[in-house]
């Protein structure tokens, strides 16, 4: 098996809709994006030959998907009336709008969803909200446990 990881960062403001706790409240982080791919082979002819992929491919796609969000407001869509969207667009900030709740486990899945449409063997998404605390996407198919950490834990 062949691997490659690139890593990407970018700065959003979130809040967490039905959360008890600091997190229902609007703050931001530097999300860090590590990226990871993985193939049996590696290619056999043309430019990539001998690679999983050309590195450079691979890092302009996962910072071109980071960047969409650098610097945004990352919203779950239907939890703010459109009034206030309509207010905050008004005021010129950037709205990232999602079909999903915010954590940093479903923007694992997210970026792990993006990359996979491009083609790339996408094996592991990993989503940084601080520098100790990480969410983790193996996709569909990987069956891992990690850390030891029991069905359904949770840290």
């Amino acid at each position: 098996m062949y691997g490659l990881r690139t890593e990407s960062d970018f700065d959003a403001a979130h809040f967490l809709t039905d959360y008890h706790g600091k997190c229902e409240n609007l703050h931001g982080h530097r999300w860090r994006v590590v990226a990871y791919l993985a193939q049996d082979e590696l290619q056999r002819e043309g430019t990539m030959k001998d690679m999983v992929v050309d590195f450079a491919e691979f890092k302009h796609a996962l910072r071109q998907l980071t960047e969409e969000l650098d610097h945004s407001f990352v919203v779950e869509e239907g939890s703010l009336q459109q009034k206030t969207l309509d207010c905050l667009r008004e005021e010129g900030f950037t709205l990232s709008m999602m079909p999903f709740r915010t954590t940093a486990e479903n923007l694992a899945r997210y970026f792990y969803d993006k990359l996979e449409a491009q083609g790339f063997p996408v094996s592991q998404v990993d989503v940084y909200e601080t520098p100790n605390n990480c969410a983790i996407y193996y996709g569909e198919g990987t069956r891992t446990r990690a850390y030891g950490a029991q069905e359904g834990a949770r840290h």
